[in-house]
């Protein structure tokens, strides 16, 4: 749930009555915010589905918008639901640390947001500018590859995604926000990681000097 202090700071479980994907209302957006969408499918391919990291380097944003591509895109989030679904399944109330593997990309990404006060990017783009950064950290603590890291940074501008951060940004205040990140308990950094594409996992092993080099990076 979102506040006046910023995004996805307080919790609240509830099933929703009906859930409704319109492609062709989708195909409306303009294309920045059509564009970030693809931020979420590229983290679930990281974190679940290498079968559809590889499907999605021969896709084009531009592309699935065209009325002869609907049956593609609509399988592409019918896939992405059941990725989301299937995860939230095994731990619905975010217990036993499962479900947080969805927050990859998450945690420097919402910082991001507030740093830039929600007007410098999209979520979805705050999102890629996060999922870069977990690479970084994902190399150092998780073994992910130097190769599938560029293949991700990679996918992502292929999406139109920004995978640096503008040379004139508060970085600093990128650091102060993570404080207020609900992942973050009792000064702990529960992180997720990546050791290749198609899984992650939640660590602690991950440090406040880890993050400030990956956001130096960015």
């Amino acid at each position: 749930m979102n506040t006046a202090d910023g995004k996805n700071l307080i919790g609240e479980f509830h099933h929703p009555s009906l859930v409704i994907d319109d492609v062709e209302v989708l195909k409306t957006l303009p294309p920045p915010q059509f564009n970030q969408g693809f931020a979420e499918i590229i983290k679930h391919a990281i974190i679940a589905d290498a079968e559809m990291f590889e499907a999605l380097k021969v896709a084009r944003a531009s592309g699935l918008r065209r009325a002869s591509e609907t049956h593609a895109l609509q399988s592409l989030i019918k896939r992405n639901i059941e990725i989301k679904s299937k995860i939230v399944a095994k731990d619905e109330r975010d217990q036993t640390g499962e479900r947080a593997i969805l927050n990859f990309g998450h945690t420097i990404g919402h910082a991001i947001e507030r740093a830039g006060d929600y007007r410098k990017f999209l979520h979805g783009e705050a999102v890629s500018l996060g999922i870069v950064a977990a690479c970084v950290i994902s190399i150092k603590k998780a073994r992910l590859s130097p190769s599938e890291r560029d293949a991700i940074l990679d996918l992502l501008r292929q999406f139109n995604l920004p995978t640096q951060l503008p040379k004139v940004f508060p970085r600093k205040k990128i650091i102060e926000t993570l404080k207020f990140d609900k992942k973050f308990e009792g000064g702990n950094v529960r992180f997720v990681v990546t050791p290749r594409i198609g899984s992650a996992q939640l660590t602690t092993n991950v440090t406040m000097q880890d993050i400030r080099e990956a956001i130096d990076e960015l």
